[in-house]
């Protein structure tokens, strides 16, 4: 979903217009593989700190200490972020912005600091992994927009970085319904790892009421954007309606009456499906912006 979001952005929203862009055909795989790497290194650091957890939540699903051992994937943490970290290295150097590697870093330590002691922490360590899916589409604009910048062309250039910007936010707060929800799917294994996530500092009643209300904001928010910017171009109206709105309201209907763990993981699985519907309406820009 990163490399499709990535992809996206590059050829759907910025090239058809012409956009001053940094990064060629080869920068943009680059700042692909290199998030893709640091995104794997955060995956298999967080699975090896999760042994305990995943053992009773999803035991079907377990893969270090049951097909790889947990020294591999140590090795394997290592090796992609030694790799993703300097492609930011070369990349920061190929833009003429030598600060944007700190980035990379900063992403890095964020997700090794998640997995080793935020993701136990209420809330924060929820926020933190949506903040860093987020950044993971702002990048971009950083990376491909931000150098080629100048005092002809920056209004251009911000009306395209803020509208990858809004991708973001809505990125951030999809991605923090989930997981939270995932956190209330997960409540049994978390609780007897001694974590302290939303679910089990308030109970599983509570924490279903709570994301029912958060709900709205992704409603409001996309409503909001249909009826400022789409309401002129039915079809973007229709895909939006349909792929967005929609499953955006079941999932808000759901929230309501959740109580299984088979209900949440549903809920999960349709943010999921949410976030990946909201990529592929940047391929409409072409027909919104004309």
């Amino acid at each position: 979903m990163i490399a499709i979001v990535q992809l996206l952005i590059k050829y759907a929203l910025l090239e058809p217009f012409g956009v001053q862009t940094s990064l060629n055909i080869l920068g943009i795989s680059l700042l692909i593989f290199a998030s893709i790497c640091i995104a794997a290194a955060g995956n298999i650091i967080n699975d090896i700190y999760d042994i305990e957890t995943d053992f009773i939540n999803k035991p079907d699903k377990l893969i270090v200490g049951k097909s790889i051992s947990e020294k591999t994937a140590y090795n394997l943490f290592i090796l992609f972020n030694v790799v993703g970290v300097g492609i930011g290295f070369y990349l920061s150097h190929l833009v003429g912005r030598s600060a944007f590697f700190s980035l990379f870093v900063i992403i890095s330590v964020l997700l090794y600091v998640y997995a080793t002691y935020l993701k136990q922490t209420l809330l924060i360590g929820n926020i933190v992994i949506s903040v860093l899916v987020a950044l993971s589409l702002i990048i971009v604009g950083i990376f491909d927009l931000l150098p080629a910048t100048t005092s002809l062309n920056q209004q251009m250039q911000l009306t395209f970085f803020k509208i990858i910007f809004d991708y973001a936010v809505l990125a951030f707060i999809i991605n923090l319904l989930r997981e939270i929800t995932k956190d209330l799917e997960d409540i049994n294994g978390d609780y007897k790892a001694g974590m302290n996530t939303l679910p089990i500092a308030i109970g599983t009643e509570r924490a279903t009421k709570v994301l029912f209300v958060l709900s709205f904001i992704p409603l409001f928010l996309v409503g909001s954007y249909i009826i400022n910017s789409l309401y002129k171009n039915y079809i973007a109206v229709i895909y939006f309606l349909i792929f967005i709105i929609a499953p955006l309201l079941y999932i808000t209907i759901k929230f309501f009456s959740a109580s299984t763990k088979k209900d949440f993981h549903h809920i999960s699985n349709l943010l999921k499906l949410v976030m990946f519907f909201g990529m592929l309406s940047l391929l409409l820009y072409k027909y919104i912006l004309f």
